[in-house]
């Protein structure tokens, strides 16, 4: 995809406000929360962090995408939870506390080991001298566009949580509004290898989506994990941030790839339908086992 105004603009400025917008939604206190139930939180960021960017590089090997298709569905995996799956785990009766919790961790965690993930797959999909890159300087803006946002959302939290809870949903509207519209210009631009790329990566995202709301759900119950953390778990695994995904993929001064950013446009429908499925057949089966959210309380680690 070749870089215009717009996306040069609006690109950086729609991850910063979603950024911010995240950093108005945590406090201190969710980082420390994570002390009441370490075993739930160990074991979802084991499998954030480690076992699904392994499962999605079998995945993309396995079914031999094309190597800028490869990188997005990598950069994807790598891609920490969303503040989604927050509203998916209430509606399915999991612990929202928990989620708030991981998606806080997760995010913290995954401007250093995303750009990681993404170097790696560059290497080991695309090689040398394709022009596209994240090396130390661009991982530098990563760190800067992700993190340096989310610590004057949570400042703003801190010193005025009022004015904080009103702005959520305006920020959040802004973010979607910014965002709706790059993609809407790279859509544009790549028009004519759209039906190719959905052809291509539409099995990839979906046997992902599955996979991660699965191994979210039930690594933790290997781990005796009680139910509604493991619903959460799976909430959080299985919603990845296909925004910020996207939008690093199409931002000029990162990836700058409309292909990259295909696997996380796809993925980001995709999931709507798996999470919501997936939420359904989870609440069923509380409610068969006569474990109602309503009155089970989360037990500690």
């Amino acid at each position: 995809m070749t870089s215009s105004a717009i996306t040069t603009v609006l690109l950086p400025a729609a991850l910063a406000v979603i950024m911010f917008g995240l950093g108005l939604s945590l406090s201190r206190s969710d980082f420390t929360r994570v002390l009441s139930y370490p075993r739930a939180v160990v074991v979802a960021l084991a499998c954030q962090v480690l076992l699904l960017p392994a499962i999605c590089f079998g995945l993309v090997v396995a079914l031999d995408l094309a190597p800028e298709l490869a990188v997005g569905m990598m950069l994807l995996a790598a891609a920490p939870g969303g503040t989604t799956a927050n509203l998916f785990s209430h509606l399915a009766h999991g612990d929202v506390a928990l989620n708030v919790s991981l998606t806080a961790i997760n995010s913290l965690l995954a401007v250093f080991t995303l750009p990681l993930v993404v170097n790696w797959s560059i290497a080991r999909f695309l090689g040398d001298g394709t022009g596209i890159s994240l090396q130390f300087g661009k991982m530098l803006q990563v760190f800067a566009i992700v993190l340096v946002p989310v610590a004057l959302g949570m400042l703003v939290h801190a010193k005025a949580a009022a004015f904080a809870a009103r702005m959520r949903a305006p920020v959040r509207l802004l973010s979607v509004v910014f965002l709706v519209g790059t993609i809407g210009v790279a859509i544009f631009q790549e028009r004519a290898n759209i039906g190719g790329y959905l052809r291509e990566v539409g099995i990839a995202a979906l046997v992902f989506s599955v996979l991660s709301l699965t191994i979210g759900y039930f690594a933790p119950r290997l781990f005796r994990v009680n139910r509604r953390q493991s619903v959460a778990s799976a909430m959080e695994i299985g919603i990845h941030n296909s925004t910020l995904a996207t939008t690093i993929a199409l931002s000029p001064a990162l990836l700058n790839s409309g292909e990259i950013a295909v696997p996380g446009a796809v993925y980001g429908v995709l999931m709507f339908f798996t999470a919501g499925a997936f939420g359904l057949f989870v609440a069923r089966k509380a409610r068969t086992e006569g474990l109602d959210a309503t009155v089970v309380a989360p037990s500690p680690g």
